[in-house]
């Protein structure tokens, strides 16, 4: 992995064209100079940078993340998610810049993974550069260029020139960088000149581009903007012309003048000039000013209206200057108002805001000004692509590329800018300063920046020259003057030629020998404008001075072209004046002679002006050769000594020169720093001892001091930095390498140190500064590597390690020694100083990994490890996980060898100890530390595109394994994590365990069961921690973990699930997002400083304040924080999150599915009869909610896992396993999302076929069944309508549909191949057995006995709001819930006792102990199957003649429905006593006796068997009170009658499934037909709405549906009579319930009867003879008492009677009581009261006179008239004979009444005598034989 030389080091070479180049003046010979030679090597060299020394990581492409699919309120998405493919292809992208890494399996094909790595979703933005910067001590690279200029770049161009006038002569200009408040030139001049259109060549010189350089805005930066022309001719056109008020053109004459002078004039006159502010003052903008043009609101960008100045500045620029886009956006400037040039004109004028407008000039000079933000790489973009880039981002600002998503709102990103300004011709926004053919654009001229030589900063170039700026000569008479300037060696001869040290103005132009400044036009006082740049040789003598000589110049034409005159000569010597920076005054000679420099020669000439000094200019010094400093100076000149031996050979001179340096003053030494720092390590590296050690310490010394005075806070001051990584070179290796000196050096006063010797303050100072010189050693080792190897190998070779020499790597080791015993000893008293330190020895280890033999840098890593080995205080730990950070950073991290070479990864196995340690660390920062540093290397191995084949994924999978065994090892340590750490530690074990080979898998549950139990608990903490909560399910996402909780209130965080980077992540987003609103996003416009934005304490965006105040309010919580992110970065939160937890359940699944296969063939560790590793985490599965993509990989596996173990999971030990399964498929068969609860239809499939093979279906049934009624309590299988009844919900329905799809033959196969399972997939025979089971209609037969339970329950619950009222359907819901959940015995007697509490509330006595019978009925049926108690079938049978519903066929099934948690406990003899209690006790509330004997003879078996005597003695008490109870209700005259019957019918819509059916009720005996009607009307019209009214008909007459009133609802409601069950129902007489009808049997009724008379005549009431009667006989649906009140009725059948027979049955009906009373047998004849008694009523009834009519009537309906003739003679017969046996039983019944009676009814017995008489008289008239009979 080691690159070789040319990738490892690379040159960089100066950045060319902004500054001069060597000069020839300084190709002198420099070897008499060494310091000379020494800066100019230390600037113009290339810079050497190491590639590697920063770390490597390239990352692969970002990870595209796709939306998952949870069943949620808002689910089916997946239609929409169809619908918006077309919009997320835009979101893609944009989330993909951002999101994490992509996983690309290119390794082996047979690693197939279900689903995407977790990591990627885990730590989406994933930034490797502010991952490493979050090390304490970590090194940031510096950018060469970012220390020469930080701030901004302004480019300028002129367009174009135009005069109101016109434009018809050459002008010439020049533009600069201006301060106004300090009066001061910033830049050297940019040069332009504007040829009028006649003149101009093809090429036109405005193609110029000026680039200024600048430090920060400020407002009083500006543009100062020169023109000149040709000097005015005498008499010709005056610049007036170009002032005139009124738009007058130049006449062709004008022009020709013009034109023609222009061409022969060759000096020019200064003629305007424009201030031009940059930037805005925020702070005083006068309200009459024009609008600031950064305003949108300004028209256009000319400034015609603004008078001061030039205009209001260009644009605002943010105060830092940093802009967080790239490309600066060109705006065009026009200025309008030059100020005309008089003599007064001079700097002052430009500040004085009082002076006037002198004749404004009428032109427009338009600019084209851009503003780049200068960035670091700046200059290294020029180098390296030979093209300037404009700004190409800074990589490691990451934020500013947070691709804060390309907002919707900001359209294409196109050139936006130009909405904003409206600019008339904006060029093309991201111009680069490049010409097409991509070579660096040479009209770019790089104007110097003339605070670079006053900045403390270190020079980078070489620059050397001098700016003459001639100022003013002031004469006695006008003269039209101009200054010609020189630069000459020696004043000895006057003729000789100056040196060529001019620069031209034009570019491209070789140096020249002079040049002259403008012409003063008539002027005594002239003053100038003029910059002169003045190339200097490298060293100078006094001799070396510069000429100015004055000419005058004639401005008028006579016969040739106008010629200067001299009018005198100033000399000035640059020795004596080069440092001046005031204004030098000079006198003027009238001529030269030779020696004029001397003062000897000055004395004797002349001057003029009486030798007063007239001339006054100034000079600026700009050199990074020539040190303004005296001691910098004096050590340069002594070191040039030593080097060239020519001082004393004890070089204390030189000494002393090095210790003065201390002194000299910063700016001085920071500009002289790097050159400074060369000659030091020079004599370091080859000076005796004493100078040695001088210049380390002066070394020393100079660092603290730089580090001192630098600005910003870091630790490595940035100048040091750009020196050790950049500059340094190690002297190109043309003098011995450094590192073997400085080791030494710096060695021994360490070990001095060690020993207790007093070392001074320099000893701290060195450590403080310990960085720089282990990152100076390295260099120099690493360089000296690159060179020995550099010719001798082979292309695409690795450079090999070099291997130190035994005595400089012993130095090495001793000084790494005294090092690490500082950090321990400083640690302890908790100094910075020391974790500093810690970080740097860390940093020195890491690269030399990329030097030195690995086996070295193991001594010296061991070293550390064993200095700091073990559990250790808190702040050493920290340093310890620093130092392993940073190393194990490195890339060849992964194979760092141990001291033996067969030991590859000693550091691998150290980093594993040591995270482990912290994770059970006392401390909870160094928990979180050491969880984190786990998941920031596996990232890194991750994402670094160059570890992405699967070989080597698999070897870090298998360095990073001992981990997971560690934490297997220790589980209390996970456990002590809190809810984050354990979230950080699992998905490291899941990214191992996903790229491990499945041997390396397999040895994890090898071990023993409960080491793979853990494991698997580590896989269920997985599925729990990152389980998918929509946010409404933890509004406060609290802890859950057991933990200490470290996460107080006080820090909210955006998402619990997703890594900790992204709650900093999305706050520094959150932030950019001011970006986001204001501009667009690559902002293509100068940012506007807006105040209130900058002040940190204000919020960044009304979103966060909001964030702010909810967070203040709630104890910042999470919901609050989500709520005020940007709706696009909390989409992509979500999808994120979405994203981790799908990822995760997959990748468990994945290893879930290998375990299965491993646990198939045996060879793995685990509880083989129960295998509860795979039942739990099938259970965890289930129970979580998952995405759509994890059911769709699931259920295949699901399949699988039962095919493989069916016969465990169905064992009876799994049984609360299979429940929780079934439980989860029921809930996803409810799921909206139509993909989910398919699968879950395929998984109650696959259930079925395992139980059709490894258990009974009624087990599996009776499973099902319960989970339903579970499943039940937790749906909601009704909602409210609009109308507040309720209906059943969409997940009621959805059930039904998934249950009946169950069992759908023809669906099946489609549904298989839907989930991606084969078709055969049910048809499959499991190994080891042959025939196939699978049977559809056993799959019927379940999924219709599901169906029912559901229907029943869904019954029930759409009662919910009657049930109070209408007590009926309660009851009948309650039965029918008991019928459907009759395979589960539990929930049967569960919804029995709950029907038998019903029953109670509404005293219905019977029914309720009905139910008790039922209850104790299943637990006898059960028991009796099981041959335990004490009872047999013929006891079953006979408790079934009480309840007919106790039946004998689940007596199979109630063993199979033991279920874990249902079953066997409840089935005891005991609870079915305590039911039979029950009944008994209620029978007899209900006074049904007869009932009370039969279940007492049922109980009295089992204390029998028990021998218990008390309980039989008080069952037979009980017995004799019930068998009296029986005897007292025969012996009552009054009959018993235990209830009362009606038939109800109901027809009406509004009835639902009522509507026409009829029932008949069982009411308790006291209620009468009126009760009943207002009771049933009251349920009933709480149901009818406005539409429907309820209708009682009050007959009983048979009922036409078809024919009733449409809107109305019709009860009917008839009184029916039992019937017993030897009744002849044929019978015509009348059915009276007397006395007489013998002994009470068992009151045991299914069929009832009612009679209704009728005629057919059409009449509603006629005589007797009219009067037929209709018997209607309904037989119900099973027998009353029942355990439900009503009772349908399933047939009805109806007889009629023609009123003949009614009259004889009449009759007959009477003569039956009679006689039955008679015949009664007594007990005994003393025993004749109650016997009298009915023999009255009876009588009476018959023979008393007053109700004669009965049997009188008769006869005269049938027998008299008309009548008689229709009847048949049978039929006269038979009333005739009917009549003669009534009258002859009661005359008989006379006779037995009048041997019973006493004194006291002897009247009475005389009336009925009497009567009988009459009625025998009245007879005789119809019957004459009655007398005969009688």
């Amino acid at each position: 992995m080691e690159n070789n030389l040319g990738l490892r080091f690379r040159k960089i070479p100066r950045q060319p064209v902004a500054l001069p180049k060597l000069d020839p003046l300084l190709d002198e010979n420099l070897e008499q100079w060494p310091h000379l030679s020494q800066l100019v090597q230390c600037y113009g060299t290339e810079w050497v940078k190491d590639v590697n020394k920063y770390g490597h990581y390239e990352t692969t492409r970002p990870h595209s993340f796709h939306t998952q699919i949870f069943e949620g309120p808002d689910t089916d998405a997946e239609t929409e998610i169809r619908l918006a493919s077309a919009r997320s292809a835009t979101l893609e992208d944009d989330v993909a810049s951002i999101s994490g890494r992509p996983f690309s399996d290119s390794g082996s094909p047979k690693l197939k993974h279900f689903g995407q790595p977790p990591l990627p979703a885990y730590e989406p933005a994933f930034d490797w550069e502010n991952e490493r910067s979050m090390i304490f001590g970590q090194r940031t690279p510096e950018s060469p260029a970012s220390t020469y200029s930080s701030g901004l770049k302004i480019s300028v161009r002129v367009l174009s020139l135009s005069f109101l006038s016109g434009l018809v002569e050459p002008f010439f200009g020049s533009i600069s960088l201006y301060n106004q408040e300090r009066k001061e030139k910033l830049s050297e001049d940019f040069y332009f000149h504007i040829l009028p259109t006649e003149m101009q060549d093809a090429k036109v010189s405005s193609e110029n581009r000026g680039i200024f350089y600048l430090d920060a805005p400020s407002a009083s930066v500006c543009l100062l903007i020169q023109l000149e022309k040709t000097a005015t001719e005498e008499g010709g056109v005056t610049t007036s012309v170009y002032s005139r008020k009124e738009p007058v053109h130049l006449t062709e004459r004008e022009k020709q003048k013009l034109q023609v002078w222009s061409r022969i004039m060759p000096y020019r006159e200064s003629f305007a000039w424009a201030v031009v502010p940059l930037f805005d003052n925020n702070i005083t903008t006068n309200t009459g000013e024009a609008a600031s043009p950064s305003s949108p609101l300004t028209p256009s960008m000319t400034a015609s209206s603004s008078h001061d100045g030039a205009f209001e500045p260009i644009a605002k620029i943010t105060s830092d200057g940093k802009q967080g886009y790239s490309g600066g956006s060109s705006v065009i400037v026009e200025i309008s108002n030059f100020n005309k040039v008089k003599e007064s004109y001079s700097e002052e004028s430009i500040q004085d805001p009082k002076r006037k407008v002198h004749k404004p000039v009428k032109g427009v000079l338009r600019l084209e000004i851009e503003k780049h933000r200068s960035g670091p790489g700046d200059f290294e973009d020029i180098s390296e692509n030979g093209s300037i880039i404009n700004d190409s981002l800074d990589p490691s600002d990451r934020l500013g590329d947070l691709t804060l998503m390309n907002c919707p709102s900001s359209g294409s990103g196109g050139p936006r800018s130009c909405s904003k300004w409206n600019l008339e011709d904006a060029k093309d926004v991201s111009r680069n300063l490049t010409s097409s053919s991509g070579n660096l654009d040479l009209n770019c001229y790089y104007a110097f920046d003339f605070c670079s030589t006053t900045r403390n900063e270190p020079f980078l170039h070489l620059f050397h020259c001098l700016y003459v700026y001639p100022v003013a000569v002031t004469l006695s008479r006008k003269r039209n003057l101009f200054i010609r300037v020189e630069l000459r060696k020696d004043d000895a001869d006057v003729r000789r030629q100056p040196l060529e040290a001019i620069y031209p103005r034009e570019p491209g132009v070789s140096l020249q020998k002079w040049t002259h400044t403008q012409v003063a036009v008539g002027a005594r006082a002239a003053s100038y404008h003029d910059e002169i740049k003045v190339s200097l040789p490298a060293t100078w003598t006094p001799s070396h001075h510069l000429l100015f000589t004055f000419f005058h110049v004639d401005l008028q034409t006579k016969l040739e072209a106008p010629r200067p005159v001299v009018v005198g000569y100033a000399s000035l010597p640059l020795s004596t004046y080069i440092h001046s920076r005031s204004d030098i005054s000079l006198p003027v000679m009238r001529e030269l002679v030779p020696h004029y420099l001397q003062e000897t020669t000055k004395e004797r000439l002349d001057y003029l002006e009486d030798g007063k000094t007239i001339y006054k200019l100034r000079l600026r010094l700009c050199s990074s050769l020539y040190p303004t400093n005296e001691r910098v100076r004096d050590f340069c000149l002594e070191y040039d000594r030593h080097t060239l031996r020519t001082s004393p050979p004890w070089g204390s001179e030189l000494l002393q020169a090095i210790n003065s340096l201390k002194h000299v003053d910063s700016t001085a030494l920071l500009q002289f720093l790097y050159p400074i720092l060369n000659m030091l390590l020079h004599l370091i590296g080859n000076g005796g001892e004493t100078l040695q050690v001088a210049a380390f310490r002066a070394m020393v010394d100079i660092l603290t001091r730089v580090q001192q005075v630098s600005f910003d806070d870091a630790d490595r001051n940035r100048f040091l930095v750009t020196y050790v990584d950049y500059s340094f070179d190690d002297f190109g290796g043309n003098q011995p390498p450094v590192y073997p000196g400085l080791s030494t050096v710096w060695g021994s006063l360490a070990r001095s140190k060690a020993k207790g010797y007093r070392v001074g303050p320099v000893y701290d100072d060195v450590l403080s500064m310990a960085w720089f010189f282990l990152e100076l050693i390295v260099k120099s080792m690493a360089l000296e590597q690159a060179r020995l190897f550099d010719h001798n190998l082979p292309s695409g070779e690795d450079v090999p390690p070099m291997q130190l020499k035994e005595s400089v790597f012993r130095c090495i080791m001793q000084l790494y020694d005294c090092l690490l015993t500082e950090v321990h000893e400083r640690c302890k008293k908790g100094l910075s100083l020391a974790k500093r330190l810690n970080s740097s020895l860390a940093f020195f280890c890491y690269d030399l990994l990329y030097i030195i033999e690995p086996c070295q840098v193991y001594e010296l890593v061991s070293l550390y490890m064993d200095k700091f080995s073990g559990v250790c205080q808190s702040v050493l730990h920290e340093c310890k996980l620093t130092f392993l950070q940073i190393i194990s950073d490195h890339d060849l991290f992964v194979e760092m060898p141990g001291r033996d070479p067969s030991d590859r990864n000693y550091l691998s196995s150290i980093l594993i100890q040591e995270l482990f340690l912290s994770l059970d660390h006392d401390e909870l920062p160094l928990r979180a530390k050491g969880a984190r540093i786990l998941v920031i290397l596996l990232c890194k191995h991750e994402f670094d595109a160059r570890y992405q084949k699967a070989e080597d994924k698999l070897y870090i999978a298998q360095l990073y394994f001992p981990f997971v065994g560690q934490i297997l090892d220790e589980m209390p340590v996970f456990y002590n994590l809190n809810a984050t750490e354990k979230r950080e530690v699992l998905i490291g074990v899941l990214q191992i365990v996903r790229n491990l080979d499945d041997t390396s898998l397999v040895k994890a549950w090898q071990q023993s069961i409960a080491r793979t139990r853990l494991y698997f608990k580590l896989m269920e903490e997985c599925l729990i921690l990152f389980e998918h909560k929509k946010a409404a399910d933890s509004i406060l996402g609290g802890n859950n973990s057991r933990g200490p909780v470290s996460e107080g209130a006080g820090s909210p965080k955006y998402s619990e699930r997703l890594s900790p980077a992204i709650n900093n992540y999305l706050s520094e987003a959150s932030r950019q997002e001011v970006r986001l609103e204001g501009t667009p996003d690559n902002g293509y416009l100068w940012q506007r400083v807006n105040s209130q934005l900058a002040s940190p304490t204000q919020p960044y965006s009304l979103r966060e304040a909001l964030a702010q105040a909810q967070s203040s309010r709630i104890g910042a919580s999470a919901q609050a924080l989500r709520e005020s992110l940007h709706p696009i970065l909390r989409q992509k939160l979500e999808l994120w999150e979405e994203n981790v937890s799908a990822t995760v359940s997959l990748q468990v699944l994945e290893i879930t599915e290998k375990f299965s296969s491993m646990a198939a063939s045996h060879n793995i560790a685990t509880d083989y009869g129960k295998l509860d590793c795979i039942t739990t985490i099938l259970t965890s599965f289930f129970s979580r909610n998952q995405s759509l993509a994890f059911w769709k990989a699931f259920f295949p596996i699901f399949n699988r896992i039962f095919d493989l173990h069916g016969a465990t999971l169905m064992a009876r030990e799994n049984d609360r396993f299979l429940k929780q399964i079934a439980f989860h498929l029921l809930r996803l068969a409810v799921y909206r999302n139509d993909s989910v609860r398919k699968r879950a239809v395929i998984g109650l499939q696959i259930l079925v076929k395992s139980s059709l093979y490894f258990m009974q279906t009624a087990r599996l049934r009776a499973l099902l069944t319960i989970t339903l009624s579970e499943l039940m309590s937790d749906v909601q299988v009704t909602h409210m309508k609009t109308d507040n009844t309720l209906e059943e919900s969409g997940e009621a329905r959805r059930l039904q549909q998934s249950l009946s799809e169950m069992a759908d033959e023809a669906k099946s196969v489609n549904l298989l191949r839907e989930c991606g399972l084969p078709d055969d997939t049910l048809l499959i025979v499991p190994e080891k057995f042959t025939e196939n089971r699978w049977s559809w209609d056993e799959v019927k037969h379940l999924s219709d006995s599901l169906v029912l339970a559901l229907d029943a329950s869904l019954g029930h619950a759409l009662l919910g709001s009657v049930m109070a009222m209408d007590r009926y359907a309660a009851a009948e819901s309650f039965y029918k819930l008991g019928m459907a959940f009759a395979p589960v015995p539990d929930l049967h007697i569960m919804w029995l006792l709950h029907l038998c509490d019903a029953h109670q509330e509404m005293q219905s006595w019977a029914e309720a102990a009905q139910c008790a019978v039922a209850v104790a009925g299943v637990i006898m049926q059960a028991l009796v199957a099981r041959n335990d108690g004490v009872w047999s079938k013929d006891h079953v049978a006979a408790l079934r003649k009480i309840c007919p519903m106790v039946s004998g066929e689940f007596t199979t099934e109630a063993s199979a429905a033991e279920v874990e948690g249902y079953g066997a406990s409840k089935l005891t003899v005991d609870s079915a006593v305590k039911y039979l209690q029950l009944a008994n006790k209620l029978f007899s509330q209900a006074e049904l006796y007869h009932f009370c004997a039969s279940i007492l003879e049922l109980v009295i078996p089992v204390y029998k068997s028990r021998k218990a005597y008390g309980q039989l003695a008080k069952c037979h008490t009980l017995l004799t009170n019930i068998y009296e109870s029986i005897l007292d209700q025969e012996s009552n005259p009054i009959p018993f009658i235990d209830a009362t019957y009606y038939r109800v019918g109901f027809y009406g819509e509004k009835f639902g499934k009522l509507d026409r059916k009829e029932y008949v009720y069982r009411e308790p005996r006291d209620v009468r037909l009126g009760d009943i009607m207002e009771k049933l009307s009251h349920i009933y019209e709480s149901r009818m709405d406005s539409n429907h009214i309820l209708h009682i008909i009050p007959d009983s007459r048979q009922v036409k549906a078809e024919e009733l009133q449409a809107g109305v609802c019709y009860l009917q409601i008839t009184a029916v009579d039992a019937v017993m069950e030897d009744e002849d129902l044929g019978s015509r007489r009348e059915r009276i319930f007397s006395l007489s009808t013998g002994s009470v049997r068992a009151r045991v009724f299914d069929r009832f009867l009612f009679d209704t008379p009728f005629t057919k005549n059409g009449k509603t009431q006629g005589g007797l003879e009219d009067q037929w009667k209709r018997r209607t006989v309904l037989q119900t649906e099973g027998s009353f008492p029942a355990l439900v009140n009503r009772l349908l009725v399933t047939k009805s059948e109806s007889l009629e009677f023609s009123p003949v027979e009614n009259a004889i049955g009449m009759i007959e009906t009477r003569t039956t009581a009679l006689r039955n009373e008679l015949e009664e047998p007594r007990s005994s004849d003393g025993d004749h009261l109650p016997r009298l008694q009915s023999l009255q009523r009876i009588l009476q009834g018959s023979v008393a006179v007053q109700v004669n009519s009965g049997v009188l009537s008769v006869c005269t309906a049938f027998l008299s008239g008309e009548p008689a003739t229709r009847l048949r003679s049978q039929e006269l017969q038979q009333l005739i004979a009917a009549l003669l046996e009534f009258m002859a039983v009661c005359k008989r019944a006379i006779r037995v009444h009048f041997r019973l009676i006493g004194e006291e009814d002897q009247e009475f017995h005389t009336q009925l005598v009497n009567g009988f008489q009459s009625l025998t008289a009245e007879l005789s008239h119809y019957i004459p034989a009655i007398l005969s009979e009688l």
